[in-house]
């Protein structure tokens, strides 16, 4: 008999909505987590032909004199140029989607998830069974960002007038997360658990 495949599921939300957070609830329940972020930024710097196409793009200042991706350049580049931030993803996105692909098609449980912020901006709905958004009031998100990330209020705009507003995610999603300081996270993620363990 075929081996059942894994159900495929979409882990998004805004910048600061704690996606995260909620992943790691979902791991310690066994479920498989692929954090498309961790690693975008080790395809970034191990795949040798996405690393030369980056460059020819930016130029030698994407990366520091060690190989590592220089975060804080790129950053500041494509948050600042819509234009650079779409070049910039048409590069990473394929490549993480062929990575995840492949991780998807080792995985053996009922379900596995990706924990990534741009799955609607990037089209990568398609690839999901089911998606869960993880929301959270902008003031908090704000917050949470400017202290993880260490940047002003403004760049944190910048970087939410990037993204999909959160209500949009919310209507194109299958499972809704509050992550609002109020709400119990873990009941809401053994709900959903439940619903997708079978």
């Amino acid at each position: 008999m075929a081996k059942k495949r894994p159900i495929k599921v979409g882990l998004t939300g805004g910048i600061g909505a704690g996606k995260s957070t909620v992943a790691r609830l979902f791991e310690s329940l066994g479920v498989p987590v692929y954090y498309a972020d961790k690693e975008a930024k080790r395809l970034m710097w191990k795949d040798v032909d996405l690393k030369a196409k980056i460059k020819s793009l930016f130029g030698k200042n994407a990366y520091h004199s060690n190989g590592r991706v220089n975060r804080a350049f790129l950053a500041n580049a494509i948050f600042s140029d819509k234009r650079l931030l779409k070049k910039i993803n048409s590069l990473v996105h394929p490549a993480v989607h062929a990575d995840l692909a492949k991780w998807m098609s080792e995985q053996k449980g009922n379900y596995a998830i990706e924990e990534a912020a741009l799955i609607f901006e990037s089209k990568g709905e398609k690839f999901f069974d089911k998606i869960i958004c993880v929301s959270a009031p902008k003031e908090i998100r704000i917050h949470r960002v400017m202290l993880r990330d260490k940047i002003s209020r403004e760049q944190v705009e910048k970087r939410l007038a990037s993204q999909l507003s959160q209500e949009s995610k919310e209507k194109k999603s299958n499972f809704i997360i509050k992550n609002d300081l109020k709400t119990d996270l873990l009941q809401q993620v053994m709900r959903i658990h439940k619903t997708l363990d079978r």
